[in-house]
């Protein structure tokens, strides 16, 4: 299965997250999980109606649900801090929980709640207010939960069952883009992290900013262009990538945090987790949804340095930006994201492996902490609280999609059943403050309802993805894969020219990856005995008996993504490896 332009692009997310998959071993349903599955789905349905009517019933229109309390928070502002006689005038509440539910009450069916919610976004979603938000947050939760819940109340099989749908919503986040624009207005053209909505960028506003703030708005701020004609908010988030792409180190490694004004590195150490990790998820996902060739050579060259200086077996350390040294050996739950993407990729044996790391975790614990460390074998002694976060019911669907393994079936139902053991309460769902004790904190976020419940019923019920392509946002939005928002791409990778690599005299020996092809056995599908997939940055040696004269003549491993080298004697292998994280003090 090849990975190139449109084609690959329709080929590819037909078999990663389509449930018609090619091989016809693997289309055929388990019977034996059938009403297992469905039992599961109703058991995720009930989950989401749960925590959904909860927060239209004591927060709505607020931001978010305090389960415990019974009453909201709007936590995307500042207006969160003021107490309900102290809101301005004009405050209605962004009810951002019930943007962020708008897609899952779709994927759920339901399309007379989501009428209704339209309807009332319609009427009374204001942006005209003064509150200072987060750029990135509101960008991924609120413009892209608008423009994906636009692009399904508009799609051919007519979602709407009055059919009084005029755009509102497309006109709502037009008006937020609008309002984002003036945070880019900087030397650099990185944006700031936080704007007023009513009044711009606030004098002696903050300057700093992490990867993810400024290297994550792409897929929304693009959508938002191909749907309006305006060509403005693409080139905003496009600017700010390239710029962010060229403070790349020689390493091919970033920072977490930097300063807008500047363009200088403020913390030089990073990995795949917090303030960085949606960045290395959009610059792939932008290459499905644009067709942009760019996106792709940027993606590359940052994944292939994500697998040589993050990776440690299973598992992803963090390293300074500079020299690929180790900094921090942690695991944080946003890292269960990484497995998903690599599904995307085409790297399924390097995914399943982290998977099941973070699955230990998970078992230990009964939840996954926000972080681990390591190198001391404990939890970290401030992070032990679990959020309610999606990342590894994310990866969980994913691998599920890509390999029908039924054992990805039961890491979803230990999922619900912990979630509902140790969260659930009368009130809807409710954040684990420390995973030692299961002592609960008074929050329900909204990318619960957003992405995981929506994960967990895409699992066990994946009709909605049915002859359908879509990529879902870092908040589990769903965008469609157009090929009227793709560029044209040069000739070389049209389909007659798919083979020309290898039919050259003297091919440059490439992996799955710079072909951007499938591994040959990336789908380990369950019951097919012990079979192995086959990493997407595997280049194998140049002879079979593993001999070599030089360097050139050795390949890429496929378990480190390391090259391999000649050595004295003439053969390849990892001559020059790590060492184990505990011995690195």
């Amino acid at each position: 299965m090849l990975l190139r332009n449109s084609a690959w692009t329709w080929m590819f997310l037909f078999l990663v997250i389509s449930p018609a998959i090619l091989n016809p071993c693997t289309s055929q349903v388990d019977h034996r999980w059938a009403a297992r599955k469905r039992q599961m789905r109703e058991k995720v349905r009930k989950m989401f109606y749960h925590a959904y009517d909860n927060y239209l019933a004591h927060a709505f229109p607020h931001d978010e649900l305090k389960p415990l309390t019974k009453s909201f928070t709007d936590s995307l502002s500042e207006l969160g801090n003021l107490k309900l006689e102290h809101l301005p005038q004009d405050y209605k509440g962004s009810a951002l929980t019930l943007v962020e539910s708008l897609s899952s009450l779709v994927i759920l069916g339901n399309n007379t709640e989501f009428e209704r919610a339209v309807l009332w976004l319609s009427e009374n979603l204001t942006f005209n207010v003064d509150a200072r938000i987060n750029l990135f947050e509101c960008n991924i939760r609120v413009l892209g939960g608008l423009v994906s819940a636009h692009i399904l109340a508009t799609d051919s099989t007519n979602r709407l069952v009055n059919s009084s749908y005029r755009n509102e919503l497309l006109f709502l986040a037009e008006d937020l883009g609008k309002r984002f624009l003036p945070a880019f207005n900087t030397p650099t053209g990185l944006p700031y992290a936080w704007i007023n909505l009513k009044y711009g960028v606030m004098v002696n506003e903050t300057t700093e900013t992490s990867t993810s703030g400024c290297g994550s708005l792409i897929l929304e701020m693009g959508a938002l262009s191909r749907l309006t004609g305006d060509p403005i908010y693409e080139y905003a988030a496009l600017r700010s990538l390239r710029k962010l792409w060229s403070m790349r180190s020689s390493l091919n490694l970033f920072g977490t945090t930097l300063d807008v004004a500047t363009g200088e590195w403020l913390e030089h150490s990073s990995g795949i987790g917090a303030g960085v990790d949606s960045f290395y998820e959009y610059l792939f996902k932008a290459h499905i949804l644009f067709g942009k060739e760019e996106f792709w050579r940027m993606f590359h060259s940052a994944y292939l340095a994500v697998q040589k200086y993050f990776r440690h077996g299973p598992w992803y350390h963090e390293a300074d930006m500079r020299t690929g040294k180790a900094t921090y050996w942690q695991l944080t739950s946003l890292q269960a994201f990484w497995p998903g993407l690599q599904v995307l990729v085409g790297d399924i044996a390097a995914a399943n492996s982290s998977h099941r790391e973070f699955f230990h975790v998970w078992e230990r614990f009964g939840v996954l902490p926000e972080r681990y460390l390591l190198d001391h074998q404990m939890l970290h002694p401030t992070e032990k609280y679990y959020p309610l976060r999606p990342e590894f019911a994310e990866s969980t669907f994913y691998l599920y999609q890509a390999t029908k393994d039924s054992w990805y079936l039961d890491v979803g139902e230990s999922i619900v059943n912990s979630l509902n053991l140790h969260t659930k309460v009368e009130g809807g769902y409710a954040s684990v403050r420390d995973v030692t004790t299961m002592q609960l904190e008074d929050h329900q976020h909204s990318f619960f309802l957003a992405e995981t419940c929506k994960y967990l019923y895409l699992l066990f019920d994946d009709s909605f993805l049915v002859n359908r392509n879509f990529i879902f946002t870092t908040e589990g939005h769903p965008l469609p894969v157009l090929s009227d928002w793709h560029e044209r791409l040069p000739e070389t990778y049209i389909p007659t020219n798919w083979t020309f690599a290898q039919g050259e005299k003297k091919a440059r020996r490439a992996s799955a990856m710079s072909l951007q092809v499938c591994p040959a056995r990336a789908l380990n599908t369950w019951g097919q005995g012990d079979q192995q997939a086959e990493s997407a940055c595997h280049i194998p040696d140049a002879r079979i008996d593993h001999r070599c004269l030089t360097d050139e003549e050795c390949g890429v491993d496929s378990t480190t993504c390391r090259r391999r080298s000649c050595s004295m004697a003439g053969y390849c292998g990892l001559w020059f490896t790590s060492s184990h994280p505990c011995e690195r003090k």
